[in-house]
C-alpha cells in the first residue's frame, strides 16, 4: 500500500460516521485525485478482476461523498500498530 494508507485509516478511525472527501483532502494535505486513487486501491470495489481489501467505503449522502472506515479497515489499522 502507499504512504497514505495508514494516515487515511487513522483519520477515518477518528470519525466513525465518515468524513467528506474534501475534508479528508484538507486534513491529509493531498489533492482529490490522490485521495480518489488511494480510495480505489483500498476500497470495496474491484479493480479489474482483483478485489479490493475493503478497508474503506465511499457513500453518497445527498450531494456529498463521504469516506468511512470499515471493520476490516479498523482491524488492518490495529494490526499495523501492534508491537512486533
Amino acid at each position: 500500500m502507499s504512504e497514505l494508507t495508514e494516515p487515511l485509516l487513522a483519520l477515518l478511525a477518528q470519525h466513525p460516521d465518515g468524513l467528506s472527501l474534501p475534508r479528508v483532502c484538507k486534513r491529509l494535505g493531498v489533492r482529490m485525485s490522490v485521495l480518489l486513487r488511494e480510495l480505489a486501491w483500498i476500497g470495496e470495489d474491484a479493480i479489474g478482476e482483483v478485489a479490493g481489501p475493503g478497508w474503506v467505503r465511499v457513500e453518497e449522502r445527498g450531494e456529498v461523498s463521504v469516506a468511512a472506515i470499515t471493520e476490516s479497515g479498523l482491524a488492518r489499522l490495529q494490526a499495523s500498530r501492534a508491537p512486533s
